[in-house]
């Protein structure tokens, strides 16, 4: 991924803490049959080992990532932050100069690192109830993994495979206005706000946040 100096976003707790918050990732992976694969999978982030951590994930049996993996190589997942479209009518500079060009700003986590298949009943059961403990926290009445009667839940487990990547490597890029002036950021984050979605709040929040560094 190509990032520019202005946009890196070096704290491994900033990046973790996207990877929590949208945790449906992009996972692009080469298969032994010759060609590149992206699959939709939600990945639990362990911390362990520091400092970058692991994920944690599952497939359906049937899907091929596992079983047509090739050997020794790398896996990408991807967790897309929020995003915003940015129009120049934001820029008060647009008035004066008319040097401005629409853009679009968002932040992203990719995680590098090695695919582990995990077909152990013991280990998926652990990951799901993690997995399910992490999204039901904000519900009032969380679903737990043991409310479903075991004989259901036992040849749900037949079903799946566990995958687990060590992260190698993990990098952020936060593309939110650094390279426009201070009046323009403050345009960008009243049009962002005024739009009233919740990504576009999200982006307007993330705007201020690097303007204040």
């Amino acid at each position: 991924m190509y990032i520019p100096k202005h946009f890196d976003e070096p704290s491994i707790g900033v990046l973790h803490a996207l990877v929590r918050a949208r945790p449906l990732s992009t996972l692009v992976t080469l298969s032994s049959s010759g060609g590149l694969d992206a699959n939709h999978i939600p990945l639990h982030l362990s911390e362990h080992p520091a400092p970058l951590g692991t994920l944690r994930g599952h497939i359906a049996r049937a899907n091929p990532l596992w079983s047509d993996l090739a050997q020794n190589a790398g896996v990408l997942a991807v967790f897309h932050g929020p995003n915003a479209y940015v129009t120049p009518s934001w820029y008060p500079t647009k008035a004066e100069t008319g040097k401005a060009v629409p853009t679009w700003n968002y932040a992203v986590v990719h995680a590098h690192g090695t695919l582990r298949v995990v077909d152990d009943a013991a280990w998926l059961r652990a990951h799901l109830e993690a997995l399910t403990a992490h999204n039901e926290a904000a519900f009032s009445e969380p679903w737990h993994f043991s409310d479903a009667p075991s004989d259901f839940t036992d040849k749900l487990l037949e079903a799946i495979v566990g995958i687990e990547i060590a992260i190698t490597r993990l990098s952020g890029k936060w593309k939110v206005s650094q390279n426009q002036p201070e009046r323009n950021r403050a345009g960008v984050v009243h049009g962002l706000r005024a739009g009233g979605s919740d990504d576009a709040r999200e982006v307007a929040a993330l705007v201020e946040r690097a303007g204040a560094h």
